[in-house]
């Protein structure tokens, strides 16, 4: 079995602790620094799929988001990425915005196992939020998995519609909400 370390002073683990894998040796979950902000928005404009943000706004989501976010890093370079906030108005709920994953690192469930440090890493959260497009199955996979691997209960409402958005082309995003989360489950 592989250990999962910190990289760096640079890179200290939220936990103070290292975390092992069975399922890959070389890849390392951790929290984000703002230098890494570039990585994920190289990882963000080559997943094709993303809504992408400028560079700057990466470097921010690092460094400010830090905490709430997790970076995979393959290779010494970041493999996947997912950014979120706990919502001002319930710290209890945590809102997933972006999470992608490079295609170097595809099928390692990569992005499972970003949500799952994540969440282990902020035990105050008992609800997860996100927005998928209905034509993005994989997300809708991913969440729904989620969900089943945690024992919690989710469930699918419309949140922003076509109309909503002042760009076109732009599909509707449906909330995706994942509730009775426990810590360190």
């Amino acid at each position: 079995m592989g250990q999962l370390t910190t990289r760096s002073d640079d890179h200290p683990s939220p936990r103070g602790t290292t975390r092992s894998t069975a399922e890959s040796s070389d890849l390392e979950i951790i929290t984000p620094v703002h230098r890494d902000g570039a990585q994920m928005w190289r990882v963000a404009r080559d997943s094709g799929t993303l809504d992408l943000n400028t560079s700057y706004a990466y470097l921010l989501l690092a460094r400010d988001f830090a905490q709430t976010s997790r970076i995979a890093m393959l290779d010494g370079e970041v493999a996947g990425f997912v950014v979120g906030y706990l919502r001002p108005t319930d710290p209890g709920c945590l809102f997933i915005w972006q999470i992608a994953v490079d295609e170097s690192a595809r099928g390692r469930r990569v992005a499972a196992r970003m949500l799952d440090d994540l969440l282990t890493g902020l035990p105050g959260v008992r609800t997860l939020e996100t927005t998928i497009t209905e034509d993005n199955a994989a997300s809708q996979r991913l969440f729904a998995s989620f969900a089943e691997r945690h024992d919690a209960q989710h469930r699918i409402e419309p949140l922003f519609e076509e109309s909503d958005f002042p760009d076109t082309g732009h599909d509707a995003e449906l909330l995706h909400v994942i509730e009775g989360l426990t810590p360190g489950s």
